[in-house]
């Protein structure tokens, strides 16, 4: 006979109790895993065709995705030896896999950052910033998202709590490296002779002072000796040749001037005009001198008292000269009215820095300066003018007891000519502080307004100085 079954046999049942359709299939029976990205075991068109088990079924039949890598076990059914279904994520673990109290795979708590971030208004880790400070190399204005987002991760970026931008801060938040908002390239907020734009009063008023407690040692007697002993000269010039004499009235009632009295104006004026030329060519070389000292020394550069006086004598004669020219175009504004003469020296009053940094038409270059930005010039002008109309009645006061001690003919006699010529002498000194404020004030208006042009610096402020 044939070893070989029949045709058409079939293989016999396996021996034993019948098969529980609740257990679990053994591991034997589980399809092997496909390849990634494809379904794990048999699709439900292969092998024999078992009894439908919704046969006979009247409610909705549960919907059961068709997609790749779905496989998941049915709700209720048992998931074998703990296996992650096909088409998990690696390192993802699948909700009721993990024990109660353990936090799954990959998984934060509600309310945790991310691994790697930290908390809103926490510096990270070993910065020490203190508060309101921009960590460093962070340079985003308000509502820029740092470089390489690409936008807010929260709502209102900055996120609530971050300790930048600083509201209300005296210098504008950098916007990247070497830029800043509303900034040329290029721009030191720290400069000790430039104000940034948009910096306001108090860092103007601040560099001012540091210029002050910088170069007082040079300035000072640069000061005294081209600007408080001019002053004290001229003073003592108008009490030597001050017209003498009083107004006589004739018998019809008619003032009659005193005998010499129109050659004694004559000589008068004359004399204070030559002064005024002499002098303020000494002048022009300390405003040089003052300036070169102040650029200098906020560009860390060796100054020395020769060295300064040899720079302002060299351009003495063209800013002497310069000077002039805005005199009289003052005067004759004041000649007009009181208003134009007044408007014209507030707005050529950068004619000087102009000159010494630039070399080119000074007077138009201050002019246009002035009405770019009318209101932050003319509130520097006007506090170094104030200081000045602060010294000029000082003048006037030290002036006022001088007539009142010693007559309006001092000169007459020895002890009353030398009351005068001292308190002459004492209200050109009180005057040296005003001259030093108009020096620095001046110079740092100027480099204030460069920084609103394009990018500056102290150090290039003083190479243009040459």
């Amino acid at each position: 006979m044939s070893d070989l079954p029949p045709s058409g046999a079939t293989e016999p049942a396996a021996s034993g109790p019948p098969a529980d359709p609740a257990a679990p299939p053994s591991p034997a029976a589980e399809p092997a895993p496909g390849p990634p990205g494809t379904t794990g075991g048999a699709t439900p068109g292969s092998g024999a065709s078992g009894a439908d088990p919704w046969a006979g079924h009247t409610g909705p039949v549960p919907v059961v995705p068709d997609q790749p890598g779905y496989d998941s076990p049915q709700p209720g059914a048992p998931n074998p030896a703990g296996q992650p279904a096909s088409g998990a994520l690696p390192g993802w673990s699948a909700p009721g896999d993990v024990p109660p109290g353990h936090t799954p795979q990959g998984w934060n708590a509600p309310g945790t950052p991310p691994h790697g971030w930290n908390a809103p208004g926490t510096p990270p880790q070993g910065w020490n910033a203190p508060p309101g400070t921009p960590p460093h190399g962070w340079n985003v204005p308000p509502g820029t998202p740092p470089q390489g987002w690409a936008g807010p991760a929260y709502p209102g970026y900055p996120m609530p709590g971050a300790a930048y931008p600083v509201p209300g801060a005296a210098y504008p938040v950098a916007a990247g490296p070497g830029t800043y908002a509303g900034w040329f390239p290029g721009i030191d907020p720290q400069d000790p002779l430039v104000n940034p734009p948009h910096a306001g009063i108090g860092p103007w008023f601040a560099r001012c002072t540091a210029a002050l407690r910088r170069g007082w040692r040079q300035l000072l007697p640069i000061v005294l000796l081209t600007q408080v002993v001019p002053a004290a000269v001229i003073g003592v010039l108008t009490l030597v040749f001050s017209p003498e004499g009083e107004l006589a009235t004739a018998p019809d009632g008619a003032p009659v001037l005193p005998a010499g009295f129109w050659g004694q104006m004559f000589a008068f004026y004359g004399v204070l005009l030559s002064a005024g030329l002499i002098f303020g060519l000494l002048q022009a070389a300390g405003w040089a001198a003052g300036t070169w000292v102040v650029a200098r020394q906020a560009a860390g550069e060796p100054t020395g008292l020769g060295a300064a006086f040899r720079y302002g004598l060299r351009r003495a004669l063209g800013l002497w000269g310069w000077t002039l020219l805005v005199s009289l175009l003052v005067m004759i504004g004041s000649c007009f009215c009181l208003l134009p003469g007044l408007y014209a020296a507030f707005a050529l009053a950068l004619f000087g820095p102009v000159y010494l940094f630039e070399r080119r038409e000074p007077i138009g270059r201050a002019w246009r300066m002035f009405h770019s930005r009318f209101g932050m010039v003319l509130g520097r002008v006007a506090l170094v003018m104030a200081v000045l109309f602060a010294a000029t009645v000082l003048d006037a006061v030290v002036g006022g007891i001088s007539g009142a001690l010693f007559g309006v003919e001092p000169m007459t006699s020895v002890g009353t000519a030398v009351g005068a010529v001292a308190l002459a002498v004492f209200g050109a000194l009180l005057a040296a502080p005003a001259y030093l404020a108009q020096q620095v004030g001046l110079v740092v208006t100027y480099a204030e307004q460069r920084a609103q042009e394009g990018p500056v610096n102290a150090a290039r402020l003083a190479a243009e100085l040459g």
